[in-house]
């Protein structure tokens, strides 16, 4: 069952260069645009942000959710929220300023009727919003519709979260208790300034999800983990996900040099950075919650990988090799692999890893007939043990 989801981004920030919580920098976007992404993750199949001010931050945060095909309004007043609002389905609370894990708000999605993120009343939960003698807000809520109409008839000039939620409250909702170990090492916070938007990232993003794609070979075993280990990092550095891939492709370029000059190891070496660094940009995306491009740019750093691998030999061994590993490839990133374990797709940096240990040795044209008997195994392996995916 569809639902929709109601941020909040009006309250004031007590950091001078982000007036407003919702406009804090988190994940590489506006904190209220990551609650976004979470929100249509767990999906919602609309989104209502509620403002006192439309801010150029606001706008942008917009137009980059509805590149990405999230369907999102600015509601400035009650009128609107009541026009806009779903009349058949829940809708998902989010408060002003909250950093909640993604598997939380997969748990509230998927119950129905009115239920609360709650958590014990302690120390570390002293910024949420209190709801009894021992119980606080933990910033997440599902409302039915009868609840959200029924109190936006009578909300006035109240404030719309805190007045849903009491409402919710005495309606007797089912309450979630959030463990005690999501508010100390910050998974679930409130923040009120960057420095604290900062320190929930850390928390959020080194337990952030795994790269969505299938990934074969080397860029499964090696590669991945990899960018897993660095990408939290270059995430809180605010290093943007586009940037990581165009360095990718330059660089890429760049090794078709010294494969030219015929110094085929140090080109292998830049290719397989490359191949890191596109790695790394589709980890970037996936801590943002952006889906990583499945279009041409995807493919370009494997492609002038695969360029480099022909142009490395003198005879057609290589060009043939090259191929192999483009139907590999495409097979890889589009899921077309029938299903079969990693160490069976022979990928790009799989390939580039043998010639560049043969190139050392000398042994570059043996390698290059090996490397292309494992891409054929490979293939047979795709279309002969296929199996349906899950």
């Amino acid at each position: 069952m569809t639902f929709a989801a109601i941020l909040s981004a009006s309250r004031t920030s007590g950091d001078p260069a982000a007036p407003l919580r919702g406009s804090l920098h988190f994940a590489g976007q506006t904190l209220v645009e990551y609650q976004a992404r979470q929100a249509a993750r767990a999906g919602a199949d609309r989104i209502m942000i509620v403002v006192s001010v439309i801010t150029p931050a606001l706008s942008q945060a917009v137009d980059r959710l509805s590149a990405d095909g999230i369907a999102v309004a600015l509601i400035r007043d009650m009128v609107s929220m009541v026009r806009d609002a779903p009349r058949d389905a829940d809708t998902l609370l989010v408060a002003d300023g909250a950093i909640v894990a993604q598997g939380h708000f997969e748990a509230m999605a998927e119950r129905q009727g009115n239920a609360l993120l709650v958590t014990d009343d302690s120390r570390a939960s002293a910024p949420f919003e209190r709801i009894d003698a021992g119980q606080r807000w933990a910033g997440l809520a599902r409302i039915s519709p009868d609840l959200l109409f029924n109190t936006l008839d009578m909300i006035g000039d109240w404030d719309l979260s805190l007045t849903l939620v009491r409402s919710a409250v005495q309606a007797g909702a089912r309450r979630v208790t959030v463990p005690q170990d999501d508010l100390l090492e910050g998974r679930v916070a409130l923040v009120d300034g960057q420095e604290q938007a900062d320190v929930a990232a850390q928390a959020v993003l080194s337990s952030g999800p795994r790269l969505q794609q299938s990934r074969g070979g080397a860029e499964h075993y090696l590669l991945a983990p990899l960018a897993r280990l660095v990408g939290p990092a270059l995430m809180r550095m605010q290093v943007p996900a586009p940037q990581m891939r165009i360095a990718a492709m330059v660089l890429g370029a760049i090794g078709l040099v010294p494969i030219e000059l015929l110094w085929v190891g140090a080109g292998f070496c830049l290719l397989l950075l490359a191949l890191l660094l596109a790695e790394i940009a589709d980890r970037l995306d996936e801590l943002a919650l952006r889906s990583p491009p499945m279009g041409w740019t995807a493919f370009v750093t494997p492609a002038v990988a695969l360029l480099g691998i022909a142009l490395s030999g003198d005879t057609m061994g290589t060009i043939y090799l090259a191929l192999l590993l483009a139907i590999v490839q495409v097979a890889d990133r589009r899921h077309r692999t029938g299903g079969i374990r990693p160490w069976m797709i022979f990928t790009p940096a799989s390939a580039l890893i043998l010639l560049l240990l043969a190139a050392m040795t000398g042994a570059l044209t043996p390698m290059t007939s090996v490397a292309t008997f494992c891409a054929i195994a490979s293939v047979g392996a795709m279309i002969l043990l296929r199996r349906d995916q899950p």
